[in-house]
């Protein structure tokens, strides 16, 4: 019996509607892979085969080797605690590197790797002090501050630029005035310069007025002849209170002590001071040191040390950062 015109668009509406479904079933099951069947087939009608066996592998090992980020926390002793960036296994520029016609077969699967970044960073924690960078990150820095010692910086300068190191150097206001010329040197050579008050007091003892100098002052002073824009103040001695922390935050700056100490104004033998940093520092600690020259002295074999327990080393900035240290090649 002859078909009528009505019930062939009906026929042919309706197998446009399978065929589509079908297209968008095989593609849906691709990305999410949930299908599984031999060797390869073609996705959205185009002619790009997938491989899903190679796509099969990389996100089973995607699966296994995923790591949750870690928030920052406010502890108990150390109190504001960085948070640290997870890390996953990227599925899709993953498979795309492996499918690459310069990949030969047997080659090993070229990984990417994108962060996951923590949910709770030290911008949630508020007026807390800092004493260490996340103890997950194989990172360390060291804090130079500078009040005097000009006749170690220029070798201490050298030192770090023989062995590639970019470090934070703390500014006490009033040397910075008399040294415009030298603290431009740190700038140019690379390294972080921050705030460590105007004139080395015991912030504790201020009043607000002159403790917000203090602050304000190395802050414009730091824009103004450096272009710095500041973001961590070191308390001179490591003194300070709440207020202290209260000023500074309102400044836009976080307050940052520091984990370990060289106790180089003493005068140590350069010996004994590689021995204790390298003996007892960790992931995430912040080195105190001044230019001094037992500083000057020790610095090689402190970065030797430091390098030879697997860590880095960078700026505050760096270090505090929740940026994962990615793995090699990635």
């Amino acid at each position: 019996m002859p078909m009528n015109g009505k019930k062939m668009a009906v026929l042919l509406t309706g197998a446009a509607m399978v065929s589509a479904v079908a297209v968008f079933s095989g593609a849906w099951k691709y990305v999410s892979g949930l299908e599984n069947k031999p060797e390869a087939h073609l996705v959205s009608g185009s002619e790009t085969a997938v491989d899903l066996d190679l796509l099969g592998q990389i996100e089973a090992a995607a699966a296994k080797s995923r790591i949750e980020p870690v928030d920052a926390r406010v502890d108990s002793v150390w109190k504001a605690i960085p948070g640290y960036n997870g890390l996953e296994v990227d599925i899709e520029a993953t498979y795309k590197a492996a499918s690459s016609k310069k990949r030969k077969a047997g080659d090993a699967i070229p990984y990417v790797y994108r962060q996951i970044p923590a949910k709770v960073t030290l911008d949630d924690l508020g007026e807390q002090p800092i004493y260490r960078g996340n103890p997950n990150k194989p990172m360390v820095s060291m804090m130079i501050n500078v009040a005097w010692g000009n006749e170690f910086l220029v070798p201490m300068l050298n030192t770090l630029d023989a062995e590639k190191v970019k470090t934070t150097f703390f500014l006490d206001g009033s040397w910075l005035k008399k040294n415009p010329e030298l603290a431009a040197e740190i700038v140019k050579r690379g390294h972080e310069v921050e705030n460590h008050a105007f004139t080395h007091p015991n912030m504790s003892r201020l009043s607000r007025e002159r403790a917000e100098m203090e602050i304000a002052k190395t802050q414009d002073l730091l824009k103004e002849s450096l272009g710095v824009v500041n973001k961590w103040f070191a308390p001179p001695s490591g003194d300070f209170n709440q207020q202290t922390v209260s000023i500074a935050y309102a400044r836009g700056l976080k307050t940052v002590l520091w984990t370990l100490d060289t106790v180089d104004w003493k005068h140590p033998a350069p010996d004994a001071v590689v021995q204790k940093i390298t003996s007892k520092v960790e992931p995430g600690f912040l080195i105190l040191m001044h230019p001094t020259d037992s500083s000057s002295q020790a610095l090689k074999g402190m970065i030797d040390g430091i390098r030879a327990k697997g860590l880095e080393i960078g700026t505050v900035s760096q270090t505090l950062s929740p940026e994962r240290i990615m793995p090699k090649g990635s």
